[in-house]
Parts: C-alpha cells; structure tokens; sequence
C-alpha cells in the first residue's frame, strides 16, 4: 500500500462562516491587502484546491475570514491499494478477457 498525503481546501467553507457566498465579495477584500487577482483566479481559488500558494495570499486570507492557515488546509493520508501486474503467461487480465497474445506469423508448411 503506498501512502500518499493530500490536503483538504476549506477556503469555501470559511467563507460560509463570514457570511461571504460569492467569489466576487472577496476580490476587494484581497485588493485591499495588495493581493491583485482577477475573478476567474478568485474563482479557481475558492472553488478547487490550489496546487501552489502564495503565502501573501494565505496571509490575507487568514485575515479576511479571521482563521489560521490549518483552519483552511487540513492535511489527509490517502491510502491507495496498488495492485500487482499480472504475470506471464494465459492469465485473464482484470476485465476477465484474456490477456493480449503476439502474433506469431508463420510460413506455409513451417512446421509450429
């Protein structure tokens, strides 16, 4: 089992508990922190978890929604079960068809 850790974006769920519901409402409010971000970026920010993070940007954050960086990032393991390739030989393959055979061409009268 491979243990792979992932993080959980709470900046939706924050923004509930200031009463702020739209993505716009939180365009002026990063402005006003010199955080310049467009909408769609706003957007993009609230709606899936960033991949990257300016901590300019998680520090205004934290100050608009009056939370700490664990308050809008909790760290998860995510266990995935790796499976075995198959081995060699006439074994079905995952789908139960059996698995892909190469083609052997022969000649006529070539004995097999």
């Amino acid at each position: 089992m491979i243990k792979k850790m992932g993080i959980e974006w709470n900046l939706r769920l924050r923004m509930a508990e200031q009463d702020l519901y739209s993505t716009t409402e939180l365009v002026p409010l990063l402005a006003e922190r010199g955080i310049h971000l467009s909408r769609e970026q706003v957007y993009r920010l609230v709606t899936s978890t960033p991949q990257r993070l300016s901590t300019d940007v998680l520090a205004a954050l934290c100050d608009i929604l009056g939370c700490t960086p664990n308050d809008l990032i909790t760290v998860a393991v995510v266990n995935q079960q790796v499976s075995k390739p198959a081995s060699g030989g006439s074994s079905s393959a995952a789908g139960g068809s059996p698995a892909p055979r190469r083609t052997t061409i022969r000649r006529p009268g070539e004995a097999m």
